[in-house]
């Protein structure tokens, strides 16, 4: 599968961004087969899970940090998936990334693990005043 990841750019503290994730492939290709996850990486920093959501949409997880201003949705019709960033801070500025895995359920051991199978080109996120 292939992913591209989009929507990133700059805003200013408190500010939103909607993240999108389109993704393809070959003939027969099914987008409701695969989890995805959003991960970020800051300058100097590691790979961090920061929210995935089931093939189907029945279940979501957040990472701490993003909890209550974070929301991933997937329109498997459109074969997209998204992250919407409300309250936008400083610390959440970095490239967001998303991966597919048709085997790795959405659950904070995927989010860590970091081992999804497929993975996009990333969006810049600047959050700054």
């Amino acid at each position: 599968v292939q992913l591209q990841a989009s929507g990133g750019g700059m805003v200013q503290p408190g500010g939103s961004l909607r993240l999108s994730c389109a993704a393809s492939g070959p003939f027969g290709f099914r987008f409701d087969y695969y989890h995805i996850g959003w991960f970020r990486q800051a300058p100097g920093k590691e790979r961090e899970g920061i929210a995935c959501i089931t093939n189907i949409g029945g279940n979501t997880v957040y990472v701490d940090s993003v909890k209550g201003r974070f929301a991933i949705s997937r329109d498997n019709t459109r074969n997209t998936a998204y992250l919407e960033m409300n309250s936008l801070e400083p610390e959440d500025t970095a490239v967001y990334l998303c991966a597919a895995d048709p085997h790795m359920r959405c659950s904070d051991y995927a989010l860590r693990s970091r081992r999804f199978a497929s993975w996009g080109q990333g969006t810049h996120v600047t959050v700054s005043p």
